[in-house]
């Protein structure tokens, strides 16, 4: 048994990687470049990087850049505050490892897209804090995120659990000294997980991992 629980949030918590590709989508179409689904799969998921970066060069202005972040950003907080879901069987997992043991969850979203993600989503009591990215400073691949965690929870990254979707995810919390069990959705599937210590098919799957 772990001490400890840590959880991604995006595609393992909340329903969410479809509406941060659609919003990067429409706003690169607002400039004239068509975003597929391939490229951002492996330019935003696995890689980490932006894909408004596909827009970037020696003609384009920060300015231009920023406007292009600041309506991507419009049209992302406005997707998730009327169509983020609750991921199937989170909300029982959940309620199965309440109290067991501590749990947290660790982000690279931005606090402001969080809360509005989980505005409706009445998860966040089960847990005892949370980090999104203003918690750290450098973003998942680098351990930092799962070690500042496991920091503030006073607990062994040895003896804590890392649950994961995607590939930088499963790195970061590796690097940091967790183990880790990997839930890739359809948006992750192309990832290497062999860091992973498991590859779960959904998180229905958990409890019996921690036998309960």
């Amino acid at each position: 048994m772990f001490d400890g629980i840590f959880w991604d949030n995006d595609g393992v918590l909340m329903e969410t990687e479809h509406l941060y590709y659609q919003a990067n989508a429409e706003a690169l179409a607002g400039v004239g470049v068509e975003l597929s689904l391939d490229d951002f799969c492996r330019i935003s998921l696995r890689q980490g990087e932006s894909v408004l970066d596909l827009v970037a060069g020696p003609g384009q202005s920060s300015r231009e850049a920023g406007e292009l972040r600041r309506v991507r950003d419009e049209i992302y907080f406005r997707l998730l505050g009327a169509e983020a879901r609750v991921m199937p069987g989170v909300r029982e997992t959940l309620e199965r490892l309440h109290g067991r043991l501590p749990m947290a969850i660790v982000t690279s979203c931005r606090r402001e897209n969080f809360l509005q993600t989980h505005r409706a989503s009445g998860l966040l009591s089960y847990f005892d804090f949370i980090l999104t990215r203003e918690d750290y400073g450098s973003s998942k691949p680098d351990p930092e995120p799962y070690r500042t965690a496991c920091a503030r929870a006073g607990l062994d990254p040895g003896r804590c659990l890392a649950i994961e979707d995607s590939e930088r995810g499963v790195i970061s919390a590796v690097r940091a000294g967790l183990a880790v069990a990997a839930i890739p959705g359809h948006m992750n599937r192309g990832g290497d997980f062999g860091a992973a210590r498991w590859l779960l098919d959904s998180v229905h799957d958990l409890p019996a991992l921690l036998c309960l």
